[in-house]
């Protein structure tokens, strides 16, 4: 059953990340046409946006992400009435980044096109381009294109109608024309999108990510990461005063409850796994309250971030002593006296059922935390992965116990460490909590949780927590301090005091590695340590030749003009200067921007997934390259290739870990020796 079990679970695990790996599609469109009146109709398109992203709306400023545009190649036999109009209005923002107020829809909106047909038999050709950012990928510019027919009872036209008509007539068929010839010029396969020579095209060859030793990067918000992460919060669980006294009393209660070890040794497992039914059980009651559009909205969203802020801050004053967070007192009597009433594997549940409503004061901000943690990554099975994590560190100690009961002789009585345990975590509760504000503060544009402030605050928390841990103050809940301290304590002052010091530096623009993941990007600091940086080619093949000839390895920054979260890469890793110096040293630096508006010299016409599309700008040809050669299609996006566009290192995206991207440029110069 155990190996099932494991088995489905590795199999849900590989299909997760393998779909890191696919073409994003926040929007997907649908179109219809109705006829209105006898030569009167609409066209009513209904963009359908996945929790999470936005679609930016029509007219933006210029200098901005791509407004929602719509353009009419064929009208044949039709008058359009005014412009497209959409079905409620555009929420609008200021944007800090670039500078404007930017306008965008969420979760559905409708845009409807009226006309009056000039023809018995009409015909309508309709492309509309759009862009959709969520909190850490932007899409570039896409493209649909919709073809509509249909007849209509015309009247009879006055004289200037038909001149009307005869002008109407005249784009459509220069643009037929300017059809067939693309089609007669261009093969229209899925192939490369250069015809100058077969050296070219080959560096448009599709990448094999298995050949180079890679896989699709697995962000923070994987499986694996929420299981890990919530196992070491139940490890930590264990250890607070509610928790670790309930140990070698339930198991000697099932030691001394019958006289044969086995069955007892196989209640206290039953009594583990209960725990873990218990609390997997949670994890799919979040997911089934909030569904999972909301855990994704809760990832993207700055009123939630901020109600996380909020209430991390409450568990940490709840550590702290102030209060406690308690369950009803009656629900776990309840459960005691079910337990007493039942017999068997049923009495059993109730028991474990009964630890959890007990150990909830001291589980319940750990357990808090660690679900708003899961539920922010994103993933539908977040919080009910995170769950198994924590119970299974949970009940570990109960079967272990049961099953070698002399080691509780062995293990540490309780006594004043557990609230000092407490006090700790409740310091780590306040230091994350500023985790979320910042997502909100970079959202909204503050600025009043900058880099320095954000830093400021660290400083402070862990300069507090190493005299805590040193005893020089207490909270009056847990009495005097307590001037005399042990050793592993002194120790753990020390990390915390040196972490403070670790922490100053920044404030003046040192880049502080070990912990740029967790603070605000370089920009929004006021003084940073930033140089001029290293030089960008901003084509694809003229950056291959300069490659092959100075002999480097190429690094490609898939970007966009749009992409907020390229920037904060940026400011936070590759302007970071032993990244920068790296970059300079060793690679030739291609950077493609997806949302270049720029036109190409031609139109290229390519077929994907079976469906025709035309490339128009330099944005399309760069977007079409990442989806082509690297089957992606979110930024930023990294990769480090030959001099003949195999691949070396990567993909990396979008992570605000400087080691991290440093060792991805470390394998990408190693392999290129080879």
């Amino acid at each position: 059953m155990f190996k099932r079990f494991f088995a489905l679970f590795a199999t849900v695990l590989a299909i997760t990340f393998a779909a890191t790996a696919q073409i994003m599609t926040p929007v997907t469109w649908t179109s219809e046409m109705t006829m209105t009146g006898d030569d009167k109709g609409k066209i009513v398109l209904t963009a359908n946006i996945q929790d999470g992203w936005h679609m930016y709306a029509m007219d933006l400023p210029d200098g901005g992400p791509q407004s929602l545009e719509f353009t009419f190649p064929k009208l044949d036999g039709v008058k359009l009435e005014g412009k497209p109009t959409p079905s409620k209005a555009a929420h609008r923002q200021m944007d800090e980044m670039f500078g404007m107020e930017l306008a965008w829809w969420t979760q559905s909106v409708t845009i409807t096109q009226n006309f009056t047909a000039t023809k018995p038999e009409f015909a309508i050709d309709m492309m509309l381009v759009y862009g959709a950012c969520n909190d850490e990928n932007c899409i570039p510019p896409s493209r649909e294109t919709f073809s509509f027919t249909g007849k209509a009872k015309v009247k009879a036209a006055a004289e200037p109608v038909e001149e009307k008509k005869a002008e109407e007539a005249a784009p459509a068929e220069e643009v037929a024309a300017e059809t067939a010839t693309d089609e007669a010029a261009t093969d229209s396969v899925a192939a490369p999108v250069v015809a100058d020579t077969k050296a070219d095209s080959d560096l448009w060859t599709p990448v094999n990510y298995e050949d180079a030793g890679e896989s699709a990067p697995i962000s923070a918000g994987s499986f694996w990461y929420i299981f890990f992460t919530c196992f070491l919060g139940g490890l930590v669980a264990l250890f607070t005063p509610c928790v670790w006294p309930m140990i070698p009393m339930t198991v000697s209660f099932f030691l001394k409850k019958g006289k044969d070890r086995s069955k007892s040794i196989k209640d206290a497992c039953i009594y583990g796994i209960s725990i873990i039914v218990i609390y997997v059980a949670l994890g799919l009651i979040i997911t089934a309250i909030f569904g999972a559009s909301k855990l994704n909205e809760l990832s993207t969203s700055a009123t939630f971030n901020i109600i996380f802020f909020l209430l991390l801050v409450v568990f940490a004053i709840s550590f702290f002593g102030a209060f406690d967070i308690k369950l009803p007192a009656s629900w776990s009597n309840r459960m005691d006296a079910s337990a007493e009433r039942t017999s068997g594997m049923l009495s059993i549940f109730f028991m474990a059922f009964t630890l959890t409503l007990v150990s909830f004061s001291c589980t319940g901000p750990i357990i808090g935390t660690l679900l708003v943690e899961a539920a922010s990554m994103g993933n539908m099975w977040g919080p009910a992965i995170g769950m198994l994590g924590f119970s299974m560190a949970l009940a570990l100690p109960f079967m272990l116990f049961a099953m070698f009961p002399t080691m509780l002789q062995a293990a540490p009585s309780s006594g004043n460490w557990m609230n000092t345990l407490k006090v700790v975590l409740g310091f780590v509760e306040l230091a994350l909590s500023l985790k979320f504000l910042s997502v909100a503060d970079l959202a909204y544009g503050w600025h009043i949780l900058d880099r320095e402030i954000f830093l400021a605050l660290w400083i402070v928390m862990f300069a507090l927590l190493g005299l805590y841990l040193l005893g020089k103050f207490n909270f009056a809940h847990y009495g005097p301090a307590d001037s005399s301290i042990g050793v592993f304590r002194f120790f753990l002052a020390m990390i915390s005091l040196s972490m403070s010091v670790y922490l100053i530096p920044g404030l003046w623009g040192a880049p502080l590695k070990g912990v740029s993941a967790f603070v605000p990007p370089l920009y929004t600091q006021d003084f940073n340590l930033y140089g001029e940086s290293f030089k960008e080619y901003d084509d694809y093949e003229e950056g291959m030749k300069v490659a092959a000839q100075e002999g480097k390895p190429v690094l490609i920054d898939f970007s966009g003009y749009g992409c907020v979260n390229c920037r904060k890469m940026e400011g936070a890793v590759l302007d970071d200067p032993n990244v920068k110096n790296m970059i300079t040293d060793n690679f030739v630096v291609i950077k493609l921007m997806v949302d270049e508006k720029a036109n190409l010299p031609e139109p290229i016409k390519v077929t994907e997934y079976g469906k025709e599309i035309t490339l128009y700008t330099y944005g399309d040809k760069w977007s079409y390259l990442q989806r082509y050669k690297f089957n992606a299609n979110a930024q930023p996006y990294y990769v480090v290739l030959d001099e003949k566009g195999s691949l070396l290192s990567g993909p990396f995206s979008y992570e605000e870990d400087i080691p991290k991207f440093t060792n991805f440029l470390e394998k990408g110069i190693k392999s290129f020796a080879k």
